[in-house]
């Protein structure tokens, strides 16, 4: 594990490699999974804000469970998420053509988990886990492409800021050259 701050980040984090490939999965992390994506409370706000923008390419599933349920809601273990329709699929796919499944918030408001996906953060108060989410969807994009922390340079930044991201290369280049 490499320490940042009172961030405890994986190791595969800095070793493993993840190139994500549409024409393989058709965004499947976006249709599959038990509940929504992960929301820091002032990302409700934000999502809102552009949500008149998102309506229009959202199915018409998702924009009655927006309707419904509003644009986040919590799961059965309290952690706040995106609105899912009848549990399954993200309120806000935006299906695209040959089949893939796009997000109708692109370019008007990421959540930062979805951004930092196949990264998922757990705050646990005192400290913050940064881990590799590896899921059988995403197996065509395991292996390839940069090492998670450079594919995910922009959306780590925007998580835990540049002086973060900085340390983190710092840690890295000690480990591999140490």
């Amino acid at each position: 594990m490499i320490i940042v701050k009172n961030s405890i980040v994986s190791d595969d984090v800095a070793e493993r490699c993840f190139g994500c490939d549409l024409s393989c999965c058709k965004g499947a992390c976006c249709v599959d999974g038990d509940s929504g994506a992960p929301l820091m409370e002032e990302e409700v706000e934000k999502i809102e804000a552009v949500l008149e923008k998102a309506l229009p390419l959202m199915t018409a599933e998702g924009r009655a469970a927006v309707e419904q349920q509003g644009v986040a809601v919590r799961d059965k273990d309290g952690d706040l998420g995106t609105t899912l329709i009848d549990g399954g699929a993200c309120a806000f796919i935006n299906p695209g053509p040959d089949g893939c499944t796009f997000c109708a918030l692109q370019g008007l408001y990421k959540p930062v988990s979805c951004h930092l996906y196949p990264i998922r953060v757990e705050d646990y108060g005192e400290f913050t886990a940064v881990n590799y989410h590896q899921w059988d969807i995403c197996r065509a994009a395991q292996g390839k492409g940069e090492p998670l922390y450079v594919y995910l340079k922009e959306p780590l930044i925007r998580r835990f800021g540049q002086e973060w991201y900085d340390e983190l290369l710092e840690q890295i280049e000690l480990r591999n050259n140490g």
